[in-house]
């Protein structure tokens, strides 16, 4: 497995804000202790974020011209959003080339829709990677929340099965609640814990593997973890173990973006999900 970092993405935002520089910063900061050389992530190009957002969008961002309560106007959001997709990218890229990759950048991504960002999101890095190679691609989403910037992309899109594992019911972003062609939807109680989980997730990645792609996609959230301030599926940190095992099951090239995770153990969660990677 290799990681793709930079220090470049704990630059920005406040230690205050649920997505902080710490919460990335405590996982590079476990990953080198491992011995772990980290790969610098390109900056995304123009045209590959055109694939998948409006120019509206890219030129708003680009321009700072915008205003969203969780989703913060930032000096310099634009590179560190082009940087985070770049990540993706390089990611996806590995793992087609035999490897696996993981991308540990922020800003997250999954909430950007094609023409709004939001939910910390500005660029959808998953959806600009998945459009980027044009290969049949399945998404697992297992963060928290619903990804509902990456269903809007993915929508109809026949190369691309988009399936998702999150928390529902009067929670942001309140999507998610049925499936739909290519979407598949498995929204879960609050606090449901660990069996009920990894058999749905059971049942999500067979029908991946159904599905036979050629690239898998992985979008992490440790925000289902317990004691996450702002998720909660109670997911014990043992329960990532498990459920990295069964995706690796899998067997098919897959590449790994960081979404959500709040809670100080997010090394430990991160530690377990990888395994001997």
């Amino acid at each position: 497995m290799r990681f793709i970092f930079s220090k470049k993405c704990l630059e920005y935002g406040s230690p205050e804000h649920p997505e902080s520089p710490e919460r990335v910063n405590l996982i590079f900061k476990f990953l080198k202790s491992r011995g772990i050389e980290f790969e610098k992530p390109p900056i995304c190009e123009e045209k590959d974020i055109l694939k998948v957002h409006t120019k509206g969008l890219l030129e708003s961002v680009k321009n700072e011209d915008f205003f969203d309560p969780d989703t913060p106007t930032l000096s310099g959001i634009y590179e560190y959003a082009r940087r985070a997709a770049g990540g993706a990218i390089l990611a996806a890229e590995i793992s087609l080339a035999e490897d696996t990759g993981f991308s540990i950048m922020r800003p997250p991504g999954h909430h950007a829709t094609k023409g709004s960002l939001g939910g910390f999101c500005y660029f959808n890095n998953m959806a600009i990677a998945a459009k980027k190679f044009n290969k049949k691609t399945a998404v697992l989403d297992i963060d928290c929340h619903h990804g509902n910037g990456s269903e809007n992309i993915f929508q109809g899109d026949e190369k691309v099965l988009y399936v998702s594992l999150h928390r529902y019911g009067f929670f942001y972003p309140g999507s998610g609640g049925e499936s739909n062609g290519n979407i598949r939807n498995y929204p879960l109680s609050f606090g449901i814990g660990e069996n009920e989980y990894i058999e749905t997730l059971k049942q999500a990645l067979k029908e991946i593997d159904n599905f036979a792609p050629e690239l898998i996609g992985i979008s992490v959230g440790f925000d289902t973890y317990k004691l996450d301030p702002v998720g909660g599926l109670g997911l014990e940190i043992t329960s990532y173990k498990k459920i990295g095992e069964l995706i690796r099951e899998l067997n098919r090239p897959i590449f790994y973006l960081l979404e959500g995770g709040y809670s100080s153990d997010i090394s430990k969660c991160m530690e377990q999900f990888i395994g001997n990677g």
